[in-house]
This record gives C-alpha cells, structure tokens and sequence, in this order.
C-alpha cells in the first residue's frame, strides 16, 4: 500500500465549536489506484483503532497484504488516520497558525463525528461514491457506524468489531484513570517541545503515557489472557514480576512510538461517541443504518463485551451479530483473523 498525504483547504468546523484550518489526513491505499481512471475493484475501507496507524498492513497483517483476505491488489483497500493522532493527520503536534507554536494541550476536542467528516471529504476527493465494506475493531468500530448514519447510502456493507454504540460508564472510568495518569506527570502539563527536521518532538509526559497505557492494557486484555501468559514460572515465588514487568514493557514500547497530547486527544475522542446524540436516542439512530451489516463479538472482552454488539445487531435493519471465542480479551480483534475471515466469507459480504 502507498502512503500519501491529503489537505482539506479552508476551515474545518468541529463539533464541539472549534475549528482546525487546512487539515490534513494521511492515508494509505492501494498502489494502483488512479483517481482519473475507471475503478471496478470493490472499495474495502479499514478504520483504525485508538494507538494504531494508517497502514493497516503494520498492525492488521494477518489479514491485509498482498496474499491476505483483504489484498491490496485484489480490492481498492483504503485507510485515513484519524484526526488527533500522531501519525501524519493534523493533531496536537501541529503548528497553530494563530500562535505560530505547536497545539499541544491547546489542540480543540474532535469527536467520532469529526473522523467521520473528515474521512467522507476524503472519499470524495478520491472521486469513490461508496465504499463496499467498511471495517472496524474498537474505536474503529465507532467510526465506521458513525459514517453509516451520517452518510448511509456511501456504505453498502459493514462489519464492526469489538465495538460499541455509545461509550459506558464503564469505557469512560478507564479513560479517566489515563488522564489522570498523563496529568500526575508535570512534565506533561509543562508542554515542553523542540523542532527536529522541522518536526515538533515533545518532550515529557512520557511517565504519565506509559502509566496510562498499563492501565488500558488490563481493558484490553482477560483474566484468562493473563494468566496464561504472565505465570510465574518459578513455583516458590514471593513477589511476582512477571506480569509487572510486562505492563513496564508495554508502556515504554507506547512511549516510544506515540505522543502523549496525541494519546489525551484520541481519549477525548473516544468519550464522545454517542450515536443517539442529537437523533432522537440510539436505537432510532440505529435504524437509520442502510449497510448489509455484520456484528462480531468477543466472548472474553471487558472492554467492549459481546451484549453490546449483539445489542446494535437487534437494532440494525438486517444485521446478524456472531461471537467468535478468544482468551485474549478486546485485543482478540486484532488476532483471531481466521474467525473474523470465516465470518465475513459466510455473510457474504465482499
């Protein structure tokens, strides 16, 4: 897949009230795709979960590439990073034109919507007029239904994953208890920054980032998952150190990749999903759904448990929800390809 950069020109109106000028959303798509040419391959749109990146091939490789279930060269395989990331989309890293510095904590709060607008302006400078399936684990999930009641008749086909119709209580004390990590690091409220190759790097929150990160690590994963991997090996042990210092690893591997403003953003981000916002309440949202539609649960998933899709498949005209099985919790979206793949090639949805 091809890397390549898009600039909305003008001003973006948020939901919230604020505004971003000229944004840009970085995507990657299939290399032979000519916006000037007649195009017969079926458009396959991948929306990304909260850390991940517009190369659905880095993080979702056992099932996107060449010779995977969802071929680049087969399909027109499409995916923007959000908004907010920091992954090539405008975000708090980006330079305020009305300040001349970098947003950072100033960066305004974008919503599922937002992603959805800003992705649909996407499509249409593609010259696409609809997606043939749109797919999507956990925030990913979010966007792709936001999409589908925002602009029914671009989706013909959906599958979401993991996922949910309006952020619980539950999703939101998690989210909490990482801003409140992020926040606990002084360095991070102290925004301080340097220009390398015309690049912005921040330099603190990085304590607060990889704290946060344990604490989402343990939503996104089960008991069973944990207890299966992070056994303590040595039968006599007093303090165990396996688990913990597998939660020390995994928040330092965050820290190296992504930007602490960036992470508050996306948090922000995901809080505000609400589908019935402003329509009447969910389940009459979920009615205005027009997409051939596919819910996929996980049996394990504390996060996002299986009740909740099979919840929006009641509702959905049409849909069909399954439950695929899985010891490692939420993050089973991203590893149980070949019953994700199973299910799909049953509904027939590509």
């Amino acid at each position: 897949m091809e890397k390549r950069l898009y600039t909305h020109t003008g001003t973006f109106n948020l939901e919230c009230g604020g505004k971003l000028e000229d944004i840009q959303i970085c995507y990657h798509i299939s290399k032979d795709f000519d916006p000037y040419a007649p195009n017969s391959k079926k458009v396959i749109w991948i929306t990304h979960a909260l850390t991940a990146n517009s190369d659905p091939t880095d993080w979702w490789d056992v099932l996107v590439g060449e010779g995977k279930y969802f071929d680049p060269r087969k399909y027109t395989v499409i995916c923007a990073n959000v908004i907010g990331s920091c992954y090539g989309s405008t975000s708090p890293t980006s330079i305020n034109k009305e300040t001349g510095r970098p947003y950072l904590l100033d960066f305004p709060k974008t919503t599922v919507r937002d992603i959805a607008q800003c992705h649909h302006l996407l499509l249409k400078h593609l010259g696409i007029n609809y997606v043939d399936l749109i797919i999507g684990g956990s925030v990913g999930g979010c966007q792709a239904i936001e999409w589908s009641i925002m602009y029914p008749d671009t989706i013909k086909g959906m599958v979401l994953l993991a996922c949910n119709h309006r952020f619980t209580p539950w999703g939101s004390a998690f989210n909490e208890s990482q801003r409140m990590a992020l926040f606990s690091d002084n360095t991070f409220s102290a925004q301080e920054y340097t220009i390398t190759n015309n690049k912005v790097v921040t330099l603190g929150g990085k304590s607060g980032l990889a704290a946060a990160r344990s604490i989402a690590l343990i939503s996104y994963r089960s008991y069973k998952g944990y207890n299966t991997t992070q056994y303590e090996k040595e039968q006599d042990c007093i303090f165990p150190q396996r688990a913990a210092s597998y939660q020390q690893y995994q928040g330092k591997k965050l820290v190296d990749r992504f930007c602490p403003y960036s992470y508050l953003s996306l948090l922000n981000l995901t809080d505000s999903h609400n589908i019935g916002r402003g329509r009447d309440g969910v389940d009459n949202a979920l009615r205005m759904i027009k997409a051939n539609t596919l819910c996929i649960g996980i049996d394990s998933d504390n996060l996002f448990p299986p009740q909740e899709q099979k919840y929006m498949a009641e509702h959905i005209p049409g849909a069909r929800f399954t439950e695929i099985t899985s010891a490692f919790g939420h993050d089973g979206f991203l590893l149980e390809w070949q019953q994700i793949k199973d299910a799909i090639e049953k509904e027939n949805l590509i």
